[in-house]
């Protein structure tokens, strides 16, 4: 309790996020946030998302702070123009631990297993996620083609097409996302939605090959990464405080 007292002291605007949390939560805050700016981070995240206290660990032992600090997520800037809110929604990268994939699993077992674990899916997604369906038809000419996962976001109102690689993402793989992004534009979406978004969810993927790819495209989308690993809490951390003391050295200068 006095730590407690100690870490929020002084700070009247957070009184109600404090009160809305359970104390097991706040004491998962406390224990393992290593300063004040990942305490209000997580604070905010878990009242907005209504994490269980279960959720609360989990997020914090993912190191979800610092990779949201160190990588924001990357998307184009006709989301960006489109749905100013988009950054806020996404991830750069999802762990989906919870899967247990095999080493040498196939994109049908990654497909299958989020399926099985739909709820724990949403969860890490975000609240504002609801599923729509999988294998979605899609009909374009005389061809049927299938968009792997459809959701939609409360936020800003509209679909959220998923598609899943295994491998290394590569510059192609968009223009199949952007195809599908069309044909839910014209024949899905309902009048009252917003335009389409298109994730391309993959096993890994170079920041700076992604930044050019997504430089050109007239299609809000994005890419991310699925991790099946927790990544390693440390290193992260590290890397987290060599950035904020890079950022404190530039303001000085």
């Amino acid at each position: 309790m006095r730590q407690f007292f100690d870490a929020y002291c002084g700070q009247p605007e957070l009184s109600t996020l404090l009160r809305e949390l359970p104390w097991s939560a706040h004491l998962h805050i406390l224990g393992k946030s290593k300063q004040p700016e990942e305490r209000v981070f997580y604070l905010r995240i878990a009242t907005q998302q209504r994490w269980s206290v279960r959720e609360v660990a989990r997020q914090i032992d993912a190191a979800l702070f610092e990779r949201a600090v160190l990588s924001p997520p990357k998307v184009s800037t006709a989301l960006r123009e489109l749905h100013p809110d988009a950054e806020s929604a996404f991830r750069d990268a999802y762990l989906l631990e919870f899967l247990d994939l095999p080493q040498d699993h196939r994109e049908a077992d990654l497909h299958q297993s989020l399926l099985r674990n739909l709820s724990r899916f949403l969860a890490e997604l975000g609240r504002d996620f609801c599923f729509v369906g999988s294998e979605v038809p899609l009909q374009v000419g005389g061809r049927d083609f299938a968009l792997d996962l459809l959701f939609f976001h409360r936020g800003p109102a509209c679909l959220v097409a998923i598609e899943l690689k295994l491998g290394e993402f590569q510059p192609e793989h968009l223009g199949k996302l952007e195809f599908y992004l069309e044909a839910l534009d014209r024949d899905v979406r309902k009048p009252h939605e917003g335009p389409s978004i298109g994730v391309l969810l993959c096993a890994s993927k170079d920041n700076e090959v992604v930044e050019y790819a997504l430089s050109r495209s007239l299609s809000p989308a994005l890419v991310a990464e699925y991790k099946t690993r927790l990544p390693d809490k440390r290193l992260l951390q590290a890397k987290l405080h060599e950035f904020y003391s890079l950022e404190s050295l530039g303001s000085a200068v």
